[in-house]
């Protein structure tokens, strides 16, 4: 059994381009998100990378710390970094964990049978401050990530983490985001005064509480 929302992100120790590392000791008290690759130089990972490396700054302000992971050799690793920062015009400087025993593709059930027997399919784990998995999202090796989704599901997470609210479909950062059911109307309209706009008993609307 994979894992799943709420559980306990397995820690690992790990061979990475920036060193060795202790998974938890590298996230610190922050956020962490680990994607996984199936292989070195191959088209998408590489585009994938590139971009992770031109929102790092994006990632900072979230306080999210980035971990990428590919079964292929440390070596190749490096040598690999360079063809994307040359190609994408960007500056890799996370982690890339040469998990060539597959431990950590092991630990997060990286790795589909049915898809690619020895290759990890595009998974990516957000990890909250508590060391519990927070999201999965899993892509086939053919298609590559959104990384600004990634961005706006984190900003969701980090709000929704603080405050008695959801955010409703295609939300984006500072706009109305919907009052949890765990909030009776009454206690809502105490607990937000920028107001609620109340569409139904179960659909209640109030602004970002956070702006």
């Amino acid at each position: 059994m994979g894992l799943r929302l709420g559980d306990i992100a397995p820690n690992f120790k790990a061979k990475t381009t920036a060193g060795d590392i202790d998974f938890y000791e590298y996230l610190g008290d922050g956020w962490g998100i680990l994607f996984s690759h199936p292989a070195d130089y191959t088209p998408v990972c590489t585009t994938e990378l590139g971009k992770t490396a031109l929102l790092q700054e994006e990632f900072r302000k979230r306080n999210v710390k980035v971990l990428a992971v590919s079964i292929d050799p440390l070596d190749k690793h490096f040598s690999w970094v360079k063809d994307i920062n040359e190609t994408q015009h960007c500056n890799v400087d996370f982690p890339i964990i040469a998990d060539e025993d597959r431990n950590v593709a092991t630990l997060y059930d990286m790795i589909h049978p049915n898809a690619s027997e020895t290759a990890t399919v595009r998974s990516l784990f957000v990890i909250g401050p508590d060391k519990k998995v927070k999201l999965i999202i899993t892509y086939p090796a053919s298609t590559g990530r959104n990384f600004h989704e990634v961005l706006r599901v984190v900003d969701s997470l980090q709000l929704t983490s603080g405050y008695s609210v959801a955010t409703p479909a295609d939300w984006k950062e500072g706009e109305d985001v919907i009052v949890a059911l765990s909030v009776n109307t009454e206690d809502a309209i105490k607990k937000f005064p920028k107001g609620v706009k109340v569409v139904k008993p179960y659909l209640r609307y109030t602004p970002q509480p956070n702006k």
